[in-house]
């Protein structure tokens, strides 16, 4: 979402998974003009350390008409935590309840927009389709009550509590050992899950045959189990559980209700969709921009060619352009996996996927290529340290 601080025009994630406004990738050009400095350091999710930052009061924020003068934001220093490869476009940092907590937040995930009420003057209409669920904050962040069912326990529901995370892009992600039943089923593989802000983050991916939120059913979702050394500083409060991300509420048109405590929830028509992980083993990231030569062959009309043509000939021009497009590198292969075990190593460029140059896609295109269905074939053609190589393997559904 578009965020101007000090005048500058931003873009940010809209998170309810964090509780400080966080700022980062910023260059000389990105420059805002930080007011009241100080050194702090943050701790997140991650097997790291904590990273160094910078906290700075008494801010300018603006989305179009809705201004406040006296915000914080936390500036970190660790140039390594770069959002903007891992999303494939420009992210210049994070904000969720310094935002939130003053409106009604309307997210529509298949429209793209989000819309801001004012709590003292909105009024829900009457909706029979919609299920309103009470949160609790714990650190400024929303935790609701939820129920899952695991594959090891038959059909037994268990009660979670679960830390709604508007920022998290997978459906799940659930705490080993939170509780006595919380276990990883049978059925998983080891996967690099994300990047947190105390590190890298693993877990073991696997799904759930049911969750449950409020009236509505979802089976068979995906979900993560991550271990004590990926979540020690979230396991501070006791009664969490894990939390639900954006392959979950993606499904839903939300409103967040931070003023009453509440979020809203009326399924949409991606409802019924499955879940699926990337199962190809490799973890691709944004890595900058390539010049591209392209050419054009364009029929020539003028004066200098009307005898030619009387003549029944045509007359061709081809003319050649230079464009930057986006570029695509390997960041990490996961030991074992169909791309591993292929070959594929870490920083290959991915030139092309399926004999369509990588340059027109997205990094959400990329990932949903392997995401589609099990066992299809992907053959790449990549750089490696300037020599062209082509593979290919087929996506494994391993659960």
């Amino acid at each position: 979402m578009p965020l101007e601080i000090n005048g500058k025009k931003l873009s940010f994630i809209l998170d309810t998974g964090v509780n400080k406004t966080i700022l980062f990738n910023l260059s000389e050009n990105d420059s805002i003009g930080l007011l009241n400095t100080t050194k702090v350091a943050l701790r997140g999710l991650g097997t790291g350390e904590a990273v160094n930052a910078i906290i700075s009061k008494k801010n300018t924020f603006k989305i179009k008409n809705l201004i406040s003068r006296n915000e914080t934001i936390y500036v970190i220093l660790n140039d390594s935590f770069n959002l903007s490869s891992k999303m494939g476009i420009t992210i210049h940092g994070i904000i969720g309840y310094n935002l939130l907590k003053d409106f009604v937040v309307r997210v529509n995930y298949k429209t793209k927009k989000l819309d801001f009420y004012n709590p003292k003057t909105y009024r829900y209409k009457k909706c029979k389709k919609c299920e309103t669920i009470p949160f609790i904050y714990y650190r400024k962040k929303p935790f609701i009550n939820a129920k899952i069912s695991l594959d090891t326990i038959g059909n037994k529901l268990i009660d979670v509590k679960l830390l709604v995370d508007l920022g998290g892009s997978d459906a799940m992600w659930l705490f080993e050992n939170s509780k006595e039943e919380i276990k990883t089923p049978k059925r998983f593989f080891n996967d690099f899950l994300g990047e947190g802000l105390s590190g890298p983050i693993y877990g073991d991916r696997s799904r759930v045959s049911m969750f449950k939120l409020g009236r509505f059913n979802i089976q068979n979702a995906t979900a993560s189990f991550l271990d004590f050394a990926s979540t020690h500083n979230a396991r501070k409060f006791k009664e969490r559980n894990g939390s639900i991300g954006g392959g979950i509420l993606r499904k839903f048109k939300v409103w967040i209700d931070y003023p009453n405590k509440k979020f809203t929830f009326k399924k949409n028509g991606s409802f019924t969709s499955g879940f699926n992980y990337n199962m190809s083993g490799l973890d691709v990231v944004y890595d900058g921009k390539q010049i591209v030569k392209e050419e054009s062959v364009t029929n020539s009309s003028d004066s200098f060619n009307q005898n030619i043509n009387q003549r029944n000939s045509i007359s061709f021009v081809t003319s050649y352009s230079f464009k930057f497009k986006p570029a695509f590198k390997i960041k990490n292969v996961i030991k074992n996996s169909p791309a591993y075990n292929a070959g594929l190593l870490k920083d290959d460029v991915i030139l092309r996927i399926n004999g369509k140059e990588t340059y027109d896609f997205t990094l959400g295109d990329i990932y949903h290529k392997f995401q589609e269905r099990d066992k299809k074939k992907i053959k790449m053609m990549i750089s490696r340290k300037g020599v062209k190589m082509k593979f290919e393997f087929k996506l494994h559904k391993s659960v």
